[in-house]
């Protein structure tokens, strides 16, 4: 039998902007992506959210985005696909280190926005994506038949 896993975005606070309701789903789910800064989430919010998931023993895994405060993460943008495999190195790194700080393990990594569906059907960006997961070890969670999914596959 296939174990149901309840995956949410979580941890997208930024300052004095609340969003969601991260205390009430956590004991309902399995696993959560986490925002690392670069849609939502800040410092505070991404440690006190590592905190609320192991307490209910969450699998953790890190949400990479664009550098899109202002637009959440939504917006395509076209960057040079060492910048964006060194944004993507940053970000992961940071919420991986955090993790383990509280320790914790990194268990996913799963683009947020725009990133995601960019990924999804544009086989560069899609590579560079993989080669920032395969960086860290760990699993990438993505859509079927998409060229994030086959690019991970080649890997």
């Amino acid at each position: 039998m296939k174990e149901l896993n309840i995956n949410v975005d979580m941890g997208e606070s930024y300052g004095r902007f609340k969003v969601g309701s991260d205390e009430a789903l956590m004991p309902l789910i399995q696993s959560c992506n986490l925002a690392c800064g670069f849609h939502g989430g800040d410092p505070g919010t991404i440690r006190k959210t590592i905190d609320l998931a192991l307490e209910n023993d969450v699998k953790i895994g890190a949400h990479p985005s664009y550098p899109d405060l202002a637009g959440f993460g939504r917006r395509s943008m076209k960057l040079a696909l060492d910048e964006l495999e060194d944004l993507l190195l940053y970000q992961i790194s940071a919420v991986k280190g955090l993790v383990e700080l509280a320790g914790g393990q990194l268990h996913h990594i799963k683009p947020h926005g725009a990133l995601y569906n960019e990924a999804s059907r544009n086989k560069e960006v899609a590579d560079a994506v993989v080669s920032s997961v395969n960086s860290h070890g760990t699993k990438l969670y993505a859509a079927p038949n998409s060229e994030l999914k086959r690019s991970a596959s080649e890997s």
